[in-house]
């Protein structure tokens, strides 16, 4: 385990964790059974709480069905209530028992992480077998959402609230990526882990565990996480995980966010099932208000259309190399770039 974790709290004689005035904690007396150690005392590393069980018992109504947001293969978040009405999203993990000290070093790193346009963690319960993470609630659920689910015939996501979910999503990514130590790969960027608030502000979720980035932008994984559609083609073939990997997922996730398409679409004919390969024969074809989703309100303008649809294929570029870094894709995305905005202009979009 990280030392830096335990620094300023120690193990009493009855096993429970006490405030420490300096020093770091004997790591000797940490046992490997977290649940018989950590009682009910709060941990605080100085950016959120450590919850009992019993405590996130209460929070969730007891885990009630009628509070299950989502769920995955290893993995169900509930919404919940804390003593002070504040409204949060607690995600119940399935983790090993011998992963705990990677786990403890990881929601560290994202506990600190603080930027607008990423879901708050604000807390974490450890106790037994129990792993879970209690995070700021959002109001609006998630984007895939009200991409694909929404039974109305016109979207209330506007252009201008697309273009909103892009920036945010593309300046907390780059966050991530280059201005924290150590910076942070997501590994499964996707519209459904995108959250929204009342205002449609985008907040990247699930970011923690991925992988942190190493000395050269990467991280070898024993196996390849991510969602179909969104992954990177070295991901996908390597299992090496890198930055530029993200911005191949984010790519798609304009495409998506522009289309209203998934990424895979078994019910559109064989051509236009990737999206990814459909959208680059639309822009190639110079057919780009094609690739407008029909539930849009409006047709965007055709430049501004354009210049988004530019980006989200140098994202997806085949050659990782080629790909911009997400800082660079901020920039691109600001409506002053001249540079960028010359570019686009010039380039004819057939690739």
């Amino acid at each position: 385990m990280d030392r830096r974790l335990l620094s300023g709290v120690e193990v009493n004689g009855s096993g429970q964790w006490c405030s420490h005035a300096s020093g770091t904690a004997d790591l000797e007396s940490y046992d490997s059974d977290v649940g018989s150690s950590v009682r009910s005392v709060a941990l605080d590393h100085g950016w959120g709480k450590w919850y009992s069980l019993e405590e996130i018992e209460v929070i969730t109504n007891g885990f009630s069905d009628e509070n299950v947001i989502d769920s995955g293969y290893s993995w169900v978040v509930y919404r919940g209530i804390l003593l002070d009405n504040r409204r949060v999203a607690v995600k119940d993990l399935v983790i090993e028992s011998e992963n705990h000290e990677e786990f403890m070093v990881e929601i560290e790193t994202i506990g600190h992480a603080t930027h607008k346009n990423l879901v708050k963690l604000i807390g974490y319960c450890i106790e037994g077998d129990h792993r879970m993470l209690v995070y700021d609630y959002t109001e609006n659920g998630n984007l895939h959402q009200w991409l694909h689910a929404y039974a109305g015939s016109v979207s209330p996501l506007t252009w201008s609230i697309r273009m909103k979910i892009i920036m945010g999503t593309a300046k907390g990514l780059a966050y991530l990526h280059e201005d924290i130590e150590p910076n942070v790969i997501h590994g499964d960027l996707k519209s459904s882990n995108i959250l929204l608030d009342q205002q449609w502000n985008p907040k990247i979720f699930d970011f923690g565990f991925a992988e942190l980035i190493g000395d050269e932008g990467s991280q070898a994984t024993t196996h390849v996480a991510g969602t179909p559609g969104y992954l990177a083609p070295e991901y996908a073939s390597t299992g090496i995980l890198k930055d530029k990997s993200d911005v191949y997922n984010f790519g798609v996730l304009i495409m998506e966010i522009i289309s209203g398409r998934t990424p895979l679409d078994y019910r559109q004919p064989q051509s236009e099932v990737c999206l990814v390969d459909w959208v680059k024969s639309m822009v190639s074809d110079q057919k780009l208000d094609l690739v407008v989703d029909p539930k849009l309100p409006e047709m965007p303008d055709s430049i501004k259309l354009k210049r988004v649809l530019l980006i989200a294929l140098r994202c997806v570029d085949p050659d990782a190399k080629s790909r911009p870094k997400m800082g660079d894709v901020t920039h691109m995305l600001e409506p002053r770039d001249l540079l960028f905005i010359a570019h686009c202009c010039k380039n004819s979009l057939v690739f």
